[in-house]
């Protein structure tokens, strides 16, 4: 054999021995599909479902509570100190009823390219200060209502500080002191095998009719994944409102075990996905 053509061959043979390697790895690594697959909600749940509600509105005290309490159905208010103060009664009757209280900052900073928040933007804000807003709000409700808050709805949606080269993102600020960080408006449902719970995404509520929210839900069910209403008043449908009627209904449904639908606090169901990605869910 010359040696030219034992080069040949030797390299046919490692070209062989690499193929049925990589062929060998490919059977034996999960389909991305299957480790997705690998999360499993509580028994007959298909989807799970928070309700949650921003900026502790009025309205979500004088006629939400009547709308909610009645049905059992327990969601997450993500509060401003501020306004929780003007209807303190009403947000320990919140709280004595079972719901969550989460945090929305002190002082709900955005961009400056909303008009309200041209003095409170985001854009000047040092990751110090942003810390210190949202620290401000946890010592603030503590105090007001006696709760620990543990997790958190980004105000507009909004993740980041400063502008221009000196932008941050304050997600890990958010990690660190909360289970979960909510987002607003998002495009997608949180997969609860791969999301970041510390940008989870919110889907919004307000405007809806009961049968819109009920395709999101059969949705999310398809994916086997975790939707997190966002709204803010609760009354007549109307501009950044969640219409009462539609709510009532919206729970009805949620409730019912045909539907195959875990609803629960944005806390509890938080907990659930990171005992589950620990190995110590059943």
């Amino acid at each position: 054999m010359s040696r030219r053509l034992g080069c040949e061959l030797i390299s046919v043979l490692l070209s062989l021995s690499f193929a049925m390697i990589v062929r060998e790895q490919s059977v034996c690594a999960p389909h991305p599909q299957a480790i997705a697959k690998a999360f499993h909600w509580p028994t007959g749940k298909r989807v799970a479902v928070s309700l949650s509600f921003d900026d502790a509105r009025r309205s979500q005290v004088d006629r939400g509570l009547d709308v909610l309490n009645p049905t059992g159905v327990k969601v997450t208010f993500f509060v401003v100190p501020r306004n929780v103060k003007q209807r303190l009664e009403g947000w320990k009757r919140a709280v004595a009823s079972g719901h969550e209280i989460g945090n929305h900052s002190l002082t709900h900073p955005c961009s400056g390219n909303f008009p309200f928040s041209l003095h409170n933007a985001l854009e000047n804000y040092t990751w110090e200060q942003i810390a210190q807003n949202v620290d401000g709000a946890n010592a603030e409700i503590q105090q007001l209502l006696g709760v620990h808050m543990v997790t958190f709805a980004y105000p507009c949606g909004q993740k980041f500080v400063g502008r221009g080269r000196q932008v941050k993102s304050y997600v890990p600020l958010i990690a660190e002191r909360f289970l979960v960080g909510r987002g607003f408006s998002d495009e997608y449902f949180n997969d609860p095998a791969f999301c970041d719970l510390a940008q989870a995404s919110g889907t919004v509520s307000d405007n809806l009719e009961y049968t819109q929210m009920v395709n999101l839900i059969s949705r999310a069910a398809t994916q086997g994944s975790w939707i997190i209403f966002a709204g803010h008043e609760i009354g007549e449908k109307g501009f950044q409102t969640t219409d009462a009627s539609a709510l009532a209904a919206l729970c009805k449904y949620i409730q019912d075990p045909a539907n195959g639908v875990w609803v629960d606090t944005v806390e509890n169901i938080g907990r659930y996905i990171q005992q589950q990605r620990a190995g110590r869910g059943k």
